[in-house]
């Protein structure tokens, strides 16, 4: 099966599915990314923060696939953001993933009360520009760190990397990377199960109609929307469950039930709020 891809304004394609090992334990990582790739997986999303960037490495070292058929992301911490810091930063995360650049680098969290997420955002680019990532982009920013980055430095991200589901769709974020060529990656993409998403009659109801399982169609779901996805399974029937989203597709009807369960209040978050992460 091969995963389509959306093309950034790096002038990178990205593969619009990927492994996510977010809270995937150190020791387990090795393990379950080397089975995400044995179902087809080409596309991994890791962070520092994480804590697993040696396990990734090594299921990449052990696969035995070429490098540039590999689309590999890490993301930059908070504490990091500072100075020169950055350039630390990356060069630890290549160290630990064995990788001579990644394919896209992230600042993760705005931290406004800090105030560094500016600096941080110039440091990646010079990152990019000596060659450790191809493309950078931003995680959990809002309109206004947005704005202030461009302001600053004239350079937009490549991507932003929200929580994202039916009941949270961060509109604001999606017009602002509409009107400025940003791409749009769902983390939390099935709400991460703090929500009875599946029970939802518009999710079991086009689950029913397509032969598929629940969390299928929310995956479909974020796919025809055009945002690259990940969700993180370490169990492998469920990353080939997540995989097998291509078979298929939801109908224009279908589409607007899933989108019509964002309240628009943002009542739906089920993570934490971008002011709020210092």
């Amino acid at each position: 099966m091969t995963v389509p891809t959306v093309k950034l304004n790096s002038g990178y394609e990205i593969p619009q599915l990927g492994f996510g090992v977010f809270l995937v334990p150190p020791a387990e990582a090795e393990k379950a990314v080397s089975e995400a790739l044995e179902v087809g997986y080409r596309h991994i999303d890791t962070a520092a923060i994480y804590k697993n960037e040696e396990g990734v490495g090594a299921a990449i070292a052990k696969s035995g696939i070429p490098r540039e058929e590999l689309f590999i992301t890490t993301k930059l911490w908070n504490d990091r953001q500072s100075g020169e810091q950055p350039h630390d930063a990356i060069r630890e995360s290549l160290d630990k993933l064995g990788l001579e650049y990644v394919d896209l680098y992230l600042t993760h969290w705005p931290t406004p009360q800090r105030d560094t997420y500016s600096n941080a955002w110039q440091k990646l680019i010079e990152i990019r520009d000596a060659g450790l990532s191809r493309s950078i982009g931003v995680s959990n920013h809002l309109p206004e760190h947005l704005d202030r980055i461009v302001k600053d430095t004239g350079v937009v991200p490549a991507v932003d990397q929200i929580e994202l589901h039916p009941a949270y769709q961060q509109a604001d974020v999606l017009a602002w990377g509409e009107a400025n060529g940003m791409k749009i990656e769902s983390w939390g993409p099935l709400g991460q199960g703090k929500y009875p998403l599946f029970e939802n009659p518009a999710v079991a109801a086009a689950a029913e109609a397509h032969g598929k399982t629940p969390a299928q169609v929310v995956i479909r779901w974020h796919l025809q929307r055009g945002f690259i996805v990940f969700p993180k399974s370490v169990r492998t029937e469920r990353m080939a469950e997540n995989f097998d989203v291509f078979g298929f597709e939801l109908t224009a009807a279908e589409m607007d039930a899933i989108t019509a369960l964002d309240p628009g209040d943002g009542s739906g978050r089920v993570a934490s709020h971008p002011s709020e992460v210092n």
